[in-house]
């Protein structure tokens, strides 16, 4: 377990930094959106600096500036006219540079760019208009990092079968299956934890929690390989260093672009939450 040292330093450091953004959420929601929009901008910087896109800056700038973006017209109706515009602005940007930048450079930028905007926008979208923010925001960190702790601890002490080793060496089919299980008793907790102290009120659907968990646990790993194979062809480690043990912000968030969609998918049939008498 030689990352365990880096992976506790930054949990100490990014659970507060969590936990003062949802403070501060409270009194000022709007800030939820500003935070997840710059951190996604951020993300979008690392995947076009893995490529050595990043310092072209009529490509970088609009791919930067199109996840926040997003977020700000999430509500407006406003959507389909931002994404035609991030299409004419990326195909004038390779006519202009095309002697530097070749369409597999664009579609990989376009790509990375719209994938992290999809992902990221969810954990706006989905706790927006809901009878708790905070039930909906937490369980988007809390799922896939406790399905990623728990495929590092159980993989570490049984780990014997290796999962993807092309991609990913030290993932195994061991990890996998601790990583699923914590990732539903975690769901389980939560929905305790709101039950008995932060929302008694409140009517929580401990069956949709559990689907939510089965069905984070797998995406969580499938976002993982996803950026890894990513990672593994254009043979770099890590898309940033600011996470010690972890890498990049990239490095941190790759499963949740992927899960935080599931939320939104979950609630909409089963409601995770509602208030009033049932």
């Amino acid at each position: 377990m030689k990352s365990l040292g880096p992976r506790l330093l930054t949990a100490v450091i990014g659970i507060p930094l969590l936990l003062l953004i949802l403070f501060l959420g409270e009194s000022w929601p709007p800030i939820i959106a500003i935070a997840v929009g710059l951190a996604s901008a951020f993300m979008v910087g690392e995947y076009l600096h893995a490529k050595d896109l990043l310092r072209l800056y009529a490509l970088s700038i609009p791919c930067m500036a199109f996840p926040p973006a997003v977020i700000l017209l999430l509500f407006s109706g406003r959507l389909y006219i931002l994404f035609f515009a991030f299409m004419i602005a990326a195909f004038s940007v390779i006519l202009f540079y095309h002697r530097r930048l070749t369409y597999i450079d664009l579609a990989y930028s376009l790509f990375g760019t719209l994938l992290i905007a999809f992902g990221m926008s969810a954990i706006v979208l989905g706790s927006s208009g809901k009878p708790s923010f905070i039930f909906y925001f937490v369980p988007v960190f809390l799922l896939p990092w406790m399905a990623d702790a728990g495929g590092f601890f159980i993989g570490a002490a049984f780990g014997k079968h290796k999962l993807c080793p092309n991609i990913s060496p030290k993932k195994t089919v061991e990890g996998a299956v601790g990583g699923f299980v914590f990732c539903i008793l975690s769901a389980v907790c939560m929905g305790v934890v709101f039950k008995l102290w932060i929302m008694p009120e409140a009517n929580i659907n401990f069956f949709a929690l559990i689907l939510l968990g089965a069905i984070d646990a797998p995406l969580s790993i499938l976002g993982d390989l996803s950026f890894s194979l990513i990672k593994r062809s254009l043979n770099i480690k890590d898309y940033g260093s600011i996470f010690p043990g972890h890498g990049g912000m990239l490095d941190r968030f790759d499963s949740i672009v992927f899960t935080a969609p599931a939320i939104i998918a979950v609630d909409s049939f089963l409601p995770l939450i509602t208030t009033g008498t049932v």
